[in-house]
């Protein structure tokens, strides 16, 4: 089969509630180099391989300035965008405009700069062996991480401490989500050996197919959306269907920016792995 063409498009605001600004956090990497978020977000991006192009979606003129600076491509999006995936379907229908038109799109959200390059490639092969719509094949593939036991920590010390920190899902076994939450499911009970196994980690990123990904916009925020803060939910409210495709642990700890506490992990991460 030949490998489908794709875009990635990085949704990035401003006014986050927990985190405001977070897009321009700088985060040093080995050797001491600040970069903001965003830049590191886009630079991940740009290492996943078969992508046709990169462009940052936003509606803040501070975003704009910093992706420019560093050479990137910006999409500019209106401020009424309510996610990330409303702000990547407008910025598709934007880019499309000007001959940058693909079957499938990935968002790869601007605070998960830890997020290895392959695994958005993986999602874009599954969701592309998907059947149509039409027959009951998935709208979006997202990613899960089987919790190592230093992720599956900090996701326990955030709960502990109060904070809103990483997402976790639970996936049948067909590979559908059955769903996503910002609290730790499934309940594991203390005690329980090995109960990082149990757990996986979702990753802030997605690839959409089009026409779902104009259905996710036209249709309404869905209660359980609202409630969780979560936009994937959305879509089993009669969008289509979501392919989790899940992955072994990478040798890393795939921390998204959530709060500021999460700085100094993904900073020690970078010089872990040696990324300037």
């Amino acid at each position: 089969m030949k490998a489908p063409q794709f875009g990635i498009i990085i949704p990035a605001r401003h006014a986050s509630s927990r985190y405001p600004g977070k897009p321009l956090a700088m985060l040093r990497g080995a050797g001491g180099t600040p970069k903001p978020l965003i830049q590191r977000s886009w630079e991940a991006a740009k290492a996943v391989p078969g992508a046709s192009g990169v462009w940052v979606a936003t509606d803040d003129a501070r975003i704009v300035d910093a992706v420019t600076a560093f050479g990137g491509q910006v999409v500019m999006t209106r401020p009424e965008c309510r996610n990330g995936t409303e702000r990547c379907a407008e910025a598709a229908r934007k880019l499309a405009a000007q001959g940058h038109d693909f079957d499938i799109w990935v968002n790869l959200q601007g605070d998960a700069p830890l997020t290895p390059g392959f695994v958005a490639a993986d999602l874009v092969k599954a969701l592309a062996a998907e059947p149509a719509l039409a027959d009951g094949g998935a709208g979006m593939a997202t990613a899960a991480l089987e919790c190592s036991a230093s992720t599956y920590a900090h996701l326990v010390a955030d709960v502990e401490a109060g904070r809103v920190g990483g997402t976790t899902v639970v996936v049948n076994g067909a590979g559908r989500a059955l769903y996503f939450s910002k609290r730790l499911v499934p309940y594991v009970a203390p005690g329980t050996v090995d109960a990082h196994t149990r757990m996986r980690l979702h990753l802030g990123l997605y690839a959409y197919r089009r026409a779902a990904l104009e259905a996710y916009a036209a249709a309404a925020p869905s209660p359980l959306e609202d409630l969780e803060g979560l936009e994937q939910l959305r879509f089993f409210e009669g969008v289509a269907p979501i392919r989790v495709v899940t992955f072994a642990p990478v040798g890393w700890d795939c921390i998204e920016l959530n709060n500021p506490q999460d700085v100094p992990v993904i900073e020690a991460v970078l010089a872990q792995r040696g990324i300037a």
